[in-house]
C-alpha cells in the first residue's frame, strides 16, 4: 500500500501536485476497501506490505486491512530508494517503519520487501537482526528457499554489534513479471512507459505463470497495488484469476508469511545470494564507484 510514498520518494517536488497525489491517493481510499471486499468474497488471505508513512497518514485503512485478518509486512518507511543508503541509514529506516505499523496496528510483522524489490548487502543482515522471518525481494529462485545471512563480521561491523552469528532468512521470492506496475503505472513524468495494459492482457499473462508454476509446485508472488488493481476493470480481472486458482488442483492460497511459516519447518539448508567479485586480471571491465553502504554518519 504505497499510496503516495512511491511518487514523493521519486519527485519530493511532486508533494506539491495535487493531481498525482490523488491519483496515490486513490489506493487507500477506493482500492483497497475493493480488494478488501473482493478477498471477503472469495475468503482468500492477503499480505499488505505497507510503508510506514502510509500507516502514519491512512491508520484507519491500515487497521481495517489488520480487522479482516490479513497479514500486514514491512514495506521501508517511505518507499525510499535504498541505492547506496549506508548501513545505519537503512536500519534507521526499517526501525521508523516497525515503529509505525507498532504504533497504528499493534503489529509487528515477520515480513519485509523492499522498495521497488532494491535490497543491498545489508539488508538480510539488518531483518535478521531484528527478528525478522522473512524477505520478499529476490528473484533468483521460483521456489522459496532458506537464505544464508551473512554474519556482522563479514559485512564490517566490530564492537558489540559483530556477533559473528549464524543467521538465516526465508526468502519468497517475487519478479517484474508478476508486479501491476508494469502492466498499469502511469504518471506524467513520473512513473511509467507511457503504456497503460489492459486488463485483460495482464490477466493472461498472470494466468500462463500461474498455470506454469502451479505444475512445477512453485510460489506465485503476485504484487497488486491498490491504486493500480483496485480500479474496477483491474479488480475484476484479479476476481477472474481467483476463480481460475480455486480450480487448480492442490493449490495452496494463503499469505506469505504463511508460505514463510511452511517453509521454514522444511529443514532446509541456507544459501546465499553472494555479491559478484570482479576479477582483477580482467583490468579492462569499468569498476563501479565506491560502496558507501557501510559507511556511518558522523
Amino acid at each position: 500500500m504505497d499510496a503516495e510514498a512511491a511518487v514523493l520518494t521519486a519527485d519530493i517536488n511532486s508533494v506539491n501536485r495535487m493531481s498525482p497525489m490523488s491519483h496515490q491517493a486513490y489506493g487507500p481510499l477506493a482500492g483497497v476497501p475493493r480488494i478488501l471486499d473482493l478477498l471477503a468474497r472469495h475468503n482468500v488471505p492477503a499480505t499488505f506490505f505497507v510503508p510506514g508513512y502510509s500507516a502514519h497518514r491512512y491508520p484507519a485503512v491500515v487497521r481495517a486491512i489488520a480487522e479482516a485478518g490479513h497479514e500486514i509486512a514491512h514495506h521501508s518507511y517511505f518507499h525510499e530508494s535504498t541505492i547506496g543508503m549506508d548501513a545505519r541509514t537503512e536500519a534507521d529506516m526499517i526501525d521508523l517503519g516497525l515503529q509505525a505499523l507498532h504504533d497504528v496496528a499493534g503489529v509487528r510483522p515477520a515480513g519485509y520487501r523492499a522498495p521497488m524489490w532494491e535490497m543491498t548487502y545489508n539488508t538480510p543482515r539488518l531483518l535478521a537482526e531484528r527478528g525478522f522471518l522473512y524477505d520478499s525481494s529476490l528473484m533468483d529462485s521460483d521456489h522459496p528457499y532458506r537464505l544464508a545471512v551473512a554474519s556482522s563480521e563479514a559485512s564490517g561491523e566490530t564492537g558489540s554489534e559483530a556477533s559473528g552469528e549464524a543467521r538465516s532468512l526465508i526468502e519468497v521470492p517475487a519478479w517484474w513479471g508478476l508486479d501491476d506496475w508494469e502492466q498499469y503505472a502511469f504518471l506524467p513524468d513520473l512513473m511509467g512507459s507511457g503504456v497503460i495494459e489492459s486488463p485483460a492482457k495482464a490477466l493472461e499473462m498472470w494466468t500462463l505463470e500461474l498455470e506454469a508454476m502451479h505444475a512445477i509446485g512453485a510460489a506465485f508472488v503476485l504484487t497488486c497495488h491498490p491504486f493500480l488493481s483496485g480500479r474496477p476493470a483491474r479488480a475484476r480481472a484479479l476476481e477472474l484469476l481467483i476463480d481460475r486458482m480455486v480450480t487448480l488442483p492442490g493449490l495452496w492460497i494463503t499469505t506469505v508469511g504463511e508460505v514463510a511459516k511452511h517453509v521454514a519447518g522444511l529443514g532446509l539448508a541456507p544459501r546465499p545470494c553472494p555479491q559478484p567479485v570482479l576479477p582483477d586480471a580482467a583490468y579492462w571491465i569499468a569498476r563501479p564507484a565506491p560502496d558507501n553502504s557501510e559507511r556511518r554518519p558522523t
